[in-house]
């Protein structure tokens, strides 16, 4: 795994366009080599901003979209169609706009009279994971290969649902867990674990705001996991810091 490398960019909204051109860019690469092509989406205001670029961008309908599947580094674990979940926001933001088929969008299950707890919801999330594990990708967790897993950061210094202090950080045995007590409501979550996360080709952390800014230094500096999680994410071609002056102030 390579070093960081951090790119700046002088405001949000500017930070919003270019990381969507460059998740386009990214796609139609990736296309060119192989398919199908597997992306990693994150929920939070910036997330849902760079999906409204990508929808707006006159570089969306180069890619196939009916070779691309869509998944999510977390979820928030509520009913169907709630306006809270990454997958609603998502949907509203691009996902309904695209020619791309129900079966690729791939959103952890949601709550339901069938699925009352995120860790059932966990454990379901990780048996579709593994439906598209890579072949002969035995060394790794049972996930699909993400040419580009997108990540939000929080002033904690949390990505996905992975929080500072919790035992959900020191899983290494599953690609997925279930919270229950996320200090950001709401408390019932699913997200992927660390080594999942680290399976990614490319990780980009997408982070924008003043109030990120030490969350972000002291992960650049090398902070303990324990209290920054983002200090401990790598991809395993790439890793990239995708910041605004704000967060990198």
């Amino acid at each position: 795994m390579t070093a960081p490398l951090v790119v700046v960019h002088p405001d949000a909204e500017t930070l919003a366009v270019g990381t969507a051109a460059r998740l386009l860019l990214r796609l139609m690469d990736a296309q060119s080599l192989h398919r199908p092509v597997h992306v990693g989406l994150t929920g939070g205001g910036m997330g849902a901003r760079v999906l409204a670029a990508v929808a707006a961008s006159p570089l969306r309908d180069a890619v196939d979209w009916t070779g691309v599947h869509v998944w999510w580094g977390d979820e928030r674990f509520l009913p169907a169609g709630d306006p809270e979940r990454n997958e609603t926001q998502a949907r509203a933001a691009l996902l309904d706009g695209l020619a791309l088929p129900p079966e690729n969008v791939h959103a952890a299950p949601p709550l339901g009279p069938h699925l009352t707890s995120p860790h059932d919801a966990a454990v379901a999330y990780a048996a579709e994971l593994a439906r598209y594990a890579a072949d002969g990708d035995d060394a790794g967790p049972p996930v699909p290969v993400f040419d580009v897993l997108l990540l939000g950061v929080g002033p904690d210094g949390h990505v996905a649902s992975l929080f500072p202090g919790q035992a959900t950080l020191g899983v290494v045995d599953r690609t997925t867990v279930g919270v229950t007590d996320s200090p950001k409501p709401p408390p019932e979550r699913v997200s992927l674990t660390l080594p999942a996360i680290e399976a990614a080709q490319e990780v980009w952390l997408v982070v924008a705001g003043a109030d990120k800014a030490e969350a972000v230094r002291r992960a650049l500096a090398g902070a303990d996991p324990a209290e920054i999680p983002a200090a401990a994410v790598r991809g395993r071609t790439r890793t990239l810091w995708l910041l605004d002056v704000a967060a990198a102030s």
